[in-house]
């Protein structure tokens, strides 16, 4: 990872109106899951006249993310914001989260990094939130009140189980007062939307600022219900404009308030005044041919060995890697990268991914299915092989068969797009 940063914090135009014409954000849409259902939501996910948030025209991996995220900022170089914020939470899809979240870090180190979720499963991730430089999240809170909650929340899912009513509201509120708690502790920016429900909570709106500023919120966003058919909130009108106005005056007597809110999609794109997500579209959804051109412009491979001549370590037991690239008509030892320590579980093989983003594959004696899906879906090839490196790297560079090839998850690295289905 990248140790030299020039983050200007400043320049967050949801968070600073006085930048919102000159700077701009992109969501990246990577958390189709949700772990609690509201009465007010209805996320379709390829609805392009709406805008409002659960709305997206394609759900992305974190490779096809990170991919995606180079071609924005390439067309529009203002983007200095990436944030998640659906279509689903993004702690209901923590390690697709987290993992996109590592690398646009590493591949843009200056961009600003922000969350919008609605708290329930945030917490085991806060300490890396916090390394990664995650500076502003969004917590969803509409109400302090389990009672006012039960109404609004039709069931929260805590793991494995799923809760109803004011239990499920008291799991939910529990988690989120925790989670705005922790936030602040570790420094980072805590703003807090609610949704402003008529005869559900709009007379409960002041409540919710102060126990959330009690708790270290830094900013709070009332954001007027949208009504959406086909939902047990369907038929309730929008909070007139006035009455939006006194709530807002009213809360922000508490918190200052955010009052320049556009309500994004999961996969809005552009600046606040000037959003470009129908013309990113196209990038958006031309997903295989983003990772298959990807995949063949890399011109590394990592190698697994013990003494640097053979092919002879699995995947789990090498503590380094040696990144090989052809040279003059051969093939030539490029660098040593150090493995990620042991221990880590499925984390370890995500950052292993990571490690080796630039290689179109890897060598390896063994590799198990897991660490195997996760570097395939991230458009690293792993192959098993065992044998002389050299002739293990004509296998990838040349598409040359070999009797090295132990013949699980061999494929033509070449031109493979890296999505696990031309990999056998």
């Amino acid at each position: 990872m990248n140790s030299v940063r020039t983050i200007d914090l400043e320049k967050h135009p949801c968070f600073n109106p006085d930048v919102k014409g000159q700077y701009g954000r992109v969501h990246l849409p990577v958390a189709p899951k949700c772990n609690i259902k509201c009465n007010f939501c209805d996320r379709k996910y390829d609805c392009v006249n709406e805008s409002r948030p659960g709305v997206t025209s394609a759900v992305l991996t974190p490779v096809e993310a990170s991919i995606y995220m180079d071609r924005v900022v390439e067309k529009e170089p203002r983007i200095t914001v990436a944030g998640i914020a659906g279509p689903g939470d993004p702690f209901a899809n923590g390690d697709q989260t987290m993992e996109t979240l590592r690398r646009i870090r590493q591949n843009h180190p200056e961009m600003i990094l922000c969350l919008s979720s609605n708290g329930m499963g945030i917490k085991p991730y806060i300490p890396e939130i916090k390394e990664l430089e995650v500076s502003h999240v969004t917590i969803t809170v509409c109400a302090v009140d389990p009672t006012i909650g039960a109404k609004i929340y039709r069931w929260v899912k805590d793991g494995t189980i799923i809760y109803h009513g004011i239990e499920g509201a008291t799991r939910l509120l529990s988690r989120q007062l925790e989670a705005i708690e922790i936030l602040h502790d570790a420094g980072i920016t805590v703003k807090v939307n609610a949704i402003v429900i008529p005869g559900v909570n709009d007379h409960h709106i002041i409540e919710v600022a102060r126990v959330v500023k009690e708790k270290g919120a830094d900013l709070l966003n009332c954001m007027a219900l949208f009504p959406n058919v086909n939902t047990p909130f369907g038929e309730l009108k929008q909070p007139a404009k006035s009455v939006m106005n006194e709530i807002v005056s009213e809360a922000e007597k508490i918190l200052p308030q955010m009052k320049h809110c556009t309500r994004c999609r999961a996969d809005a794109v552009g600046l606040l005044g000037e959003d470009r997500t129908e013309e990113f579209r196209g990038c958006l959804t031309m997903k295989p041919a983003l990772i298959e051109n990807t995949v063949k412009e890399k011109r590394y491979v990592g190698v697994a060995t013990r003494e640097g001549v053979l092919i002879n370590q699995h995947l789990g037991e090498a503590d380094s890697f040696e990144i090989w690239q052809q040279h003059d008509g051969g093939f030539e030892k490029f660098e040593v990268r150090e493995a990620p320590k042991p221990g880590g579980g499925i984390k370890r093989w995500h950052q292993l991914a990571l490690l080796l983003h630039d290689c179109r594959a890897v060598l390896i004696s063994g590799i198990g299915q897991t660490p195997a899906d996760i570097l395939t879906k991230s458009g690293v090839i792993p192959v098993e092989a065992s044998g002389f490196i050299e002739e293990g790297l004509k296998v990838i560079y040349e598409n040359k068969k070999s009797t090295l090839l132990k013949g699980r998850r061999t494929t033509d690295c070449s031109t493979c797009s890296g999505t696990g289905s031309g990999c056998v």
